[in-house]
């Protein structure tokens, strides 16, 4: 089966990015192809670099672009949420005038049409947070 994985939630104001991180790791445990993970809304909080939770806490962002290193997974922020939030990657901190980007490693930003062929290439669309 191959699933495209929409995150709507921050990675830690509910337990959505968590259930979606241990979604994807066993799919593909199982043998199953992960086509793209697509952060949306608050979801794309699990896409910064500047995030520093205490060393007993979860590392989210550190286990998403993890996985994502591990198994090529295609890991992307919806630019528009972005920009609201405040996430930019090199050439959109640049567009925008902006001396700094924050983007974790692994993620690339990019339209709601990357959500859009996730949904028609993959045979499922699973959809973790409101």
């Amino acid at each position: 089966m191959k699933y495209t994985v929409m995150i709507n939630e921050g990675p830690y104001q509910h337990q959505s990015a968590d259930t979606a991180l241990q979604f994807v790791r066993a799919a593909l445990a199982k043998g199953h192809e992960i086509y793209r993970v697509f952060f949306y809304h608050d979801g794309v909080n699990n896409g910064t670099c500047l995030s520093v939770p205490p060393s007993d806490d979860r590392q989210i962002q550190k286990e998403w672009s993890e996985l994502a290193k591990e198994h090529e997974l295609d890991l992307v922020i919806c630019i528009a949420a972005a920009q609201r939030r405040g996430i930019m990657d090199e050439s959109e901190a640049k567009r925008q005038g902006m001396d700094a980007h924050n983007i974790a490693d692994g993620f690339r930003i990019s339209g709601l049409g990357q959500l859009i062929e996730g949904g028609i290439q993959a045979d499922r669309t699973i959809v973790f947070g409101d």
